[in-house]
């Protein structure tokens, strides 16, 4: 999660120019509610999609606290409406399936084409040690190869630079600043913002969550009609308190387990990372985010991305649903807005085969 939720908090708060502070202790605290409530390893991410629009725009940070506003409001009424259980029910398996592949090949690409090359001849050679030994240590335990690979990159840190004096002069307590967005922030938040994000947050942070949590932990399955409200509860409040819009997210989930986690706890202490950081060292939190080392943290997310690209397997017995399993990956990969095209052509080929095709025992729902 480090390496997917960083870059984007980070660009964000240097986009908006946001208090880093409240962003991350709030950021923090829903992940700890987070594993309080659902008792599974699946943690609340920054939403790409706004993210993505955010930094690359400017958007100011008022717009975007409007549009988590926004976009927690619509979810409510989607979640209340059944609206959300009709969108879960219809789109077929094999669809999300697609999803979940073109999450995984975009944090590969992420992972190989910026964060192991960021460092140089040097970041290669960190990035070749860490991947030994996560292969060495794989499902390993007792020592899972995660903490260790995270425990290379301190020394690293240490061995380079690590001003401590610099961090304990800047140690001191605050809380989170209040926040009041007004009704343009969130009307220009949702057209600008929120309409973008929702397809994808329909796709993956529910539909494809749920299916995720039935892939990891099927004797504890979560409907979808409970991760809307937390999803909807959490982006109406964050905002108030200077915290960005975030939403469950199956790559999140998937990296917990991928790296032995199978209750709350994981999250719950990765919270703590952010709420530590927010409440105690936002002084120096910039200086503080720059000390790990990219191209270990691209060697955890190309973990998390084989994860989930691994599930399209159960797909394998059926060329049909594979064939729109792949063809929805790629175009998530490929297309501008990938996720919403994606989505819609995968749904339009399955029930167009369904319709015109010969019959196939495949069943829309999950």
């Amino acid at each position: 999660n480090i390496g997917t939720d960083l870059p984007l908090i980070v660009g964000i708060v240097l986009a908006t120019g946001l208090d880093a502070g409240s962003v991350f202790a709030v950021f923090g605290l829903l992940q700890v509610a987070t594993g309080l409530v659902y008792r599974l390893p699946m943690p609340m991410q920054p939403l790409k999609a706004m993210a993505v629009l955010v930094i690359t725009q400017k958007i100011a940070g008022a717009t975007l606290l409007g549009a988590g506003i926004a976009i927690g409001a619509a979810m409510l009424v989607l979640t209340l409406s059944g609206a959300l259980g009709l969108l879960v029910r219809w789109i077929p398996r094999c669809v999300v399936r697609g999803i979940q592949f073109g999450l995984g090949l975009s944090l590969a690409s992420l992972a190989l084409r910026t964060y192991v090359p960021a460092a140089g001849p040097g970041g290669f050679g960190l990035a070749a040690v860490a991947l030994l030994l996560m292969l060495a240590l794989w499902g390993n335990r007792r020592l899972p190869p995660g903490l260790l690979v995270v425990g290379l990159g301190a020394i690293y840190a240490l061995a380079n630079g690590l001003q401590l004096g610099q961090i304990r002069d800047g140690i001191g307590w605050s809380l989170p600043q209040l926040q009041t967005p007004g009704l343009r922030d969130v009307l220009t938040g949702f057209l600008v913002l929120a309409l973008p994000q929702l397809p994808l947050s329909i796709s993956n942070s529910v539909i494809a969550t749920e299916q995720t949590i039935r892939d990891l932990f099927p004797e504890r399955a979560v409907p979808a009609r409970k991760i809307g409200f937390t999803y909807a509860a959490v982006n109406l409040c964050a905002p108030l308190f200077g915290g960005i819009p975030v939403c469950h997210g199956c790559g999140g989930l998937a990296g917990h387990y991928t790296f032995g986690a199978r209750t709350g706890g994981s999250v719950i202490l990765y919270g703590s990372f952010y709420l530590v950081l927010g409440l105690f060292l936002s002084g120096p939190l910039h200086e503080v985010l720059k000390l790990f080392p990219q191209p270990i943290l691209g060697v955890v997310l190309l973990f998390e991305a084989l994860t989930l690209l691994g599930f399209i397997r159960d797909q394998a017995g059926s060329p049909r649903q594979l064939a729109i399993a792949l063809l929805v990956g790629a175009i998530a990969f490929t297309v501008p807005q990938g996720f919403v095209v994606g989505l819609l052509i995968g749904v339009l080929a399955f029930y167009g085969f369904r319709r015109f095709g010969r019959p196939t025992d495949e069943a829309p729902g999950h």
